[in-house]
């Protein structure tokens, strides 16, 4: 293990989210901005701080995110995705335990596009028989 910066990236929906881990007390910037002013919701907290958690290093890093795109719920997701990448750099051992509680794991689910003739991606313009 060497001392220095560890990189990940996550994204999730458009979200799109540049974590960097390095040594440090536990401190945890978004944007610039401290993450309970950034992450007003608990939840949204609670998803970024899981890998975390998991693998017993809250206070080993200071993390650094830069988010882009989409709204929180997704950047949440996407700074744990990035996490989990990073702390991987770091310790390639953590591997079986973050990839087991499905931290790895990008998810595809993004909005479908709409068609064209349509109102939207599945609705349909009430049908009249007569």
């Amino acid at each position: 293990m060497d001392k220095g910066q560890y990189y990940g990236t996550g994204k999730r929906k458009t979200s799109t989210a540049r974590v960097f881990l390095m040594p440090g007390t536990g401190q945890i910037v978004v944007n610039q901005v401290d993450i309970q002013e950034y992450f007003k919701n608990k939840t949204q907290r609670m998803v970024v701080n899981q890998p975390l958690i998991l693998t017993d290093t809250q206070d080993k890093f200071d993390i650094y995110v830069n988010v882009r795109g989409g709204g929180y719920s997704g950047q949440a997701g996407a700074v744990r995705l990035g996490i989990s990448r990073a702390l991987l750099v770091f310790d390639p051992e953590l591997r079986r335990k973050v990839k087991k509680s499905g931290f790895l794991t990008r998810d595809p689910r993004i909005k479908e596009r709409k068609k064209y003739g349509q109102p939207g991606a599945r609705k349909r313009f009430q049908f009249s028989k007569r």
